[in-house]
């Protein structure tokens, strides 16, 4: 890491800007309102336009999500730091994962998306990053109490690779089955013609995005969970600078077009997904940190517990 500058405080704060600045821009080319960037949102989308799901109205194959996997692979690659790596206990962690998936999809967006809400007008945000924090908080609990679910080991390449290829078949398949007019289904894939599915961002301009967004990530182990505590709130002052540009801030105006949950529904359901997946990954999870490899220690962040 030793001359990153992406690595130090303020190189980390240009990351937070940037994914700032960028969300409010995909939303003006065509994104769902204030879902410029949720990587929760955007993986359910994806799941039905494969046919995991029949919800017509939330179908399509976000080149975001794409992005995100395959340019912090290439960086990882560029910069001699793919060392892939795996958990043990991997029954307890996919059903974690699926727990914290369920919880940020009722509040209707990953934490990204909480800030980008927040940033957009959406007072309900307020609630759901403080039920965020407190699960945060309950997380470190367990790592106090001594809670692992073991080490990371070492993987070979093949295994690495695996998460790459899907991407890049995924993407071949979206080249190959483009959305077709009036049609809700183009070969082996499924499209939304209403709803957040059918909002979009250009093909290129969305997967140019992810792959900087990857890269970026990579680069400065960007991580939503520990960024809490740091630099991570320079992401909702940048996008609502920018959404104040655009001309389309909800503050004063009308709310957030999305359906809105009870506040107090709302924040408990943020509240599921931050201990969940601390406990899954020790703090950072393969959907809310890009490219960031974590060392497993017995207390958070890295810290050794005192005995």
């Amino acid at each position: 890491m030793k001359g990153n500058i992406f690595s130090t405080r303020w190189g980390i704060v240009l990351v937070g800007a940037s994914i700032g600045v960028m969300a409010p821009l995909l939303q003006k080319l065509g994104n769902p309102a204030n879902m410029g960037i949720c990587v929760a949102c955007m993986e359910r989308d994806i799941a039905g336009a494969v046919g995991f799901h029949r919800a017509a109205v939330v179908q399509y194959l976000r080149p975001e999500i794409l992005g995100f996997v395959l340019g912090a692979f290439l960086s990882a690659l560029a910069f001699r730091e793919f060392r892939p790596r795996g958990g043990s206990a991997p029954v307890a962690r996919f059903l974690l994962g699926v727990c914290a998936m369920i919880g940020a999809l009722v509040f209707l967006g990953c934490p990204w998306r909480a800030l980008l809400r927040l940033a957009g007008g959406d007072g309900n945000a307020i609630l759901g990053l403080a039920g965020l924090a407190t699960g945060i908080w309950i997380g470190t609990l367990f790592f106090k109490g001594g809670y692992s679910l073991g080490r990371s080991n070492a993987q070979s390449v093949s295994v690495g690779l695996l998460l790459p290829i899907l991407m890049v078949g995924l993407l071949a398949l979206r080249i190959m089955y483009p959305p077709v007019e009036g049609q809700p289904s183009s070969g082996v894939l499924f499209y939304s013609l209403q709803g957040p599915g059918a909002a979009k961002a250009p093909l290129l301009i969305s997967l140019g995005a992810g792959l900087l967004i990857g890269i970026l990530a990579q680069r400065s182990r960007f991580c939503t969970m520990g960024g809490i505590r740091g630099p991570y709130p320079v992401s909702p002052v940048a996008s609502f600078l920018r959404h104040d540009c655009l001309g389309d801030s909800g503050l004063g105006g009308e709310p957030d077009p999305g359906p809105v949950r009870p506040r107090l529904r709302e924040a408990a359901c943020s509240t599921l997904p931050a201990p969940l997946e601390l406990c899954r990954n020790a703090g950072c999870g393969p959907g809310l940190c890009l490219g960031r490899r974590v060392p497993r220690k017995a207390a958070f962040h890295g810290r050794r517990r005192r005995q």
